[in-house]
């Protein structure tokens, strides 16, 4: 049975699958934002008036923390205008340019409700990797599920290496694997490089979901 959906509504959308991982390291992506302080699921997916757009993961997405450079909520500086502008119009200008992304944060990311909208906002945004001091679990658990990788600073003071103008590589992916780290390169605008080590939870079907592009598209394979 075919779904129907009005193109021009706003409260509705159809959504075709996230892409799937193309085997290749993550390189050179630039830092969206790197959040100041405590970031719950309501500073990524604000409920109240948000959700009438439950069913538009393209709308809700059009809330999003405070940023580090400028102790300014929704607003950052877009690498490549040098314009400022609202987090997510400005990870929209970066996946239109298909340049991948990664968030930065403190401790306790994604504390509060278990809002699977505040996993799939930054994936359907173009983000690639959340990078933090900590996660809260249920918040880990469905970043993972939408084929993101959450990781962690293995020294949480590395937090104070990323720029809000670094370029970050996350390399070796081929071998990921349970329980093994993950290698960051940080590229500095200078041009000089620094590599930090990143820790992960995901097991092996998780990892599976991250080469699928998400949970539901590792289900579809598997049914084949």
């Amino acid at each position: 049975m075919d779904v129907k959906v009005d193109s021009k509504s706003d409260r509705l959308q159809l959504l075709s699958p996230f892409d799937k991982w193309d085997g290749k390291d993550l390189e050179d992506m630039v830092v969206l934002i790197k959040i100041k302080g405590k970031c719950t699921t309501d500073h990524i997916s604000m409920a109240g008036p948000w959700l009438k757009y439950r069913g538009h993961l393209d709308n809700i997405s059009n809330n999003i923390a405070i940023n580090s450079e400028n102790n300014e909520a929704n607003k950052v500086r877009n690498l490549v205008t040098g314009e400022w502008g609202a987090v997510p119009d400005t990870a929209r200008f970066y996946k239109s340019k298909n340049m991948k992304w990664v968030a930065v944060g403190e401790e306790n990311y994604g504390e509060g409700s278990s809002r699977e909208h505040a996993a799939l906002e930054p994936r359907h945004l173009g983000g690639r990797a959340i990078i933090t001091k900590s996660f809260a679990r249920i918040h880990e658990t469905n970043l993972k599920k939408q084929g993101l990788l959450p990781l962690t600073f293995d020294n949480p003071a590395d937090y104070d290496k990323i720029q809000p103008d670094s370029r970050i590589s996350l390399v070796d992916l081929k071998n990921l694997a349970p329980g093994k780290p993950v290698k960051c390169v940080i590229k500095q605008k200078d041009g000089s490089t620094e590599t930090i080590t990143l820790n992960h939870t995901m097991n092996e079907p998780q990892i599976g979901w991250f080469k699928a592009g998400s949970a539901l598209n590792r289900m579809a394979e598997l049914k084949k």
